[in-house]
Formats: C-alpha cells, sequence, structure tokens
C-alpha cells in the first residue's frame, strides 16, 4: 500500500519483480533444505533475497518475513512440479452419493 509507495519512493526500500517460476524454485529450495514449506506470497520474496544474494556475496546479510501458511498452497505446488500422475475428478453431480444422513440431497 502506500507505507511501499513512500519507502521506494524515499529509496529506504527497493522493490523486484520475480518470475513465478523463481518463487516456485524458491519454494522448493527451502522446503528440501530446511524443512519450511513457504507460502507461495513469501517464496516470491525468496527468490528475490536468491538474486539480492548473489549480487551482495558471501558476507552480505538479507532478511525475510516468512507470512503465511505453504501448506494450503501444495496442490498448486503438486500441480507445478507435475507429481499427479492425473488431476482428480470429480462427478458433476455427486450429491447422490451423501452417506451421512442430513447431509445435501
Amino acid at each position: 500500500g502506500p507505507e511501499h509507495s513512500y519507502l521506494k519512493d524515499s529509496g529506504r526500500g527497493e522493490y523486484r519483480a520475480v518470475t513465478d517460476d523463481a518463487a516456485m524454485q524458491a519454494l522448493r529450495l527451502l522446503s528440501r533444505t530446511e524443512g519450511i514449506i513457504p507460502a507461495i506470497e513469501s517464496a516470491h520474496a525468496l527468490a528475490g533475497a536468491l538474486e539480492v544474494g548473489k549480487e551482495l556475496g558471501k558476507d552480505g546479510l538479507i532478511v525475510v518475513n516468512l507470512s503465511g501458511r505453504g501448506d494450503k498452497d501444495m496442490d498448486t505446488a503438486a500441480r507445478y512440479f507435475g507429481l499427479y500422475d492425473t488431476d482428480a475428478e470429480v462427478a458433476e453431480d455427486a450429491s447422490g452419493t451423501a452417506e451421512i444422513e442430513g447431509d445435501a440431497k
């Protein structure tokens, strides 16, 4: 919002665009190396941090705030990385298969 505009305009903040592909690769990297599943939004920040880290070198220091929950994005990640054999199929009208009394029919 307005705070980000102010930080950018005042030179106190730097904003970079990263691709969705770079974000998903960052998600996979953090998940595999640290066991932390970042939200896709945070994965975009991680991708940017990886770019900045290359510029700063080994003595650079970067802080990234991870927000959100990556578990909510697992279906998206599984589809992105091709982990499903086929997409799940759901019958158009499953109302006749209600198993619990009181379920919608």
